[in-house]
């Protein structure tokens, strides 16, 4: 153990707290730098914990993964709690920033990108926005071909004995997820007698919460975006408001919500 190992230099708090480079002489363009910095360092530590959470449910090590996914969970809340400080930036604090931020925009995060394929919300157009770095469209298009959490915990729930079919296990994992009545029916099973398979109902549970906070970050992006530039459309191209309304209706999971209104 190094013994002149610092607070300063085991963070490389250096580094970090010299990686704002305001392109103005706005006061509010720190904020915007240093939440959207936080931001990308949550949604890493997000990554991080989902990588691993699938590794274990794949093994059915599902103990260790509860852990991890409600770590996620957690992280989850500081990037919605980051929109209400966000917000304290009004119309006219944002345009005066606005003109510097050229065509950069959110919708360009690789690791919201990489989240997103990894919870199974799949599209081939969205590594295109990233073909500019080789090394990270590299990344997402590795992803796009591994199976999402969701494909690991059906397998789980057809090793564990539910009766699902090849076209569901074998289906092709890069496509967006259907909706499937056989797997409702094994959540329907597993939540209408949570103690014969607790840690299935327990896995469904914390795959639920990631979907829920997911949405309520969505639903944080959409009104923060609203209330500083209205229905203007976004620095990056996509139309603003409307684009972020409408991934609000994308869902992971589709059968732990339908099951609800099944039981």
């Amino acid at each position: 153990m190094a013994n002149d190992t610092t607070y300063s230099s085991y963070l490389d708090l250096t580094r970090i707290l010299s990686a704002q480079h305001p392109a103005s002489d706005a006061h509010d363009e720190m904020l915007f730098i240093i939440v959207h910095q936080a931001s990308e360092l949550w949604l890493k530590l997000c990554l991080h914990e989902l990588e691993e959470a699938r590794g274990r449910i794949a093994r059915d090590d599902l103990r260790p993964a509860f852990k991890m996914l409600a770590r996620v969970a957690r992280a989850q809340g500081q990037l919605i709690l980051s929109w209400d400080t966000l917000a304290t930036m009004t119309p006219h604090d944002y345009s005066t920033i606005r003109p510097y931020l050229g065509s950069s925009s959110g919708f360009q995060s690789a690791q919201y990108r990489l989240m997103e394929f990894m919870l199974g919300g799949r599209k081939a157009d969205m590594i295109k926005v990233h073909e500019a770095t080789p090394e990270v469209a590299a990344k997402l298009r590795a992803e796009f071909a591994r199976p999402s959490i969701y494909d690991e915990t059906v397998r789980l729930l057809a090793r564990r004995g539910f009766d699902l079919p090849q076209s569901v296990l074998e289906r092709d994992t890069s496509a967006p997820w259907e909706h499937s009545g056989d797997v409702e029916a094994a959540w329907a099973a597993i939540y209408r007698d949570p103690d014969a398979h607790w840690d299935l109902y327990e896995l469904a549970e914390k795959l639920v919460d990631l979907e829920y906070h997911f949405q309520r970050w969505r639903f944080g992006h959409l009104k923060t975006v609203e209330r500083i530039i209205g229905f203007k459309s976004g620095t990056g191209g996509t139309p603003g408001v409307p684009y972020l309304a409408a991934v609000l209706k994308q869902g992971f999971f589709p059968e732990l919500l339908s099951v609800r209104t099944a039981l």
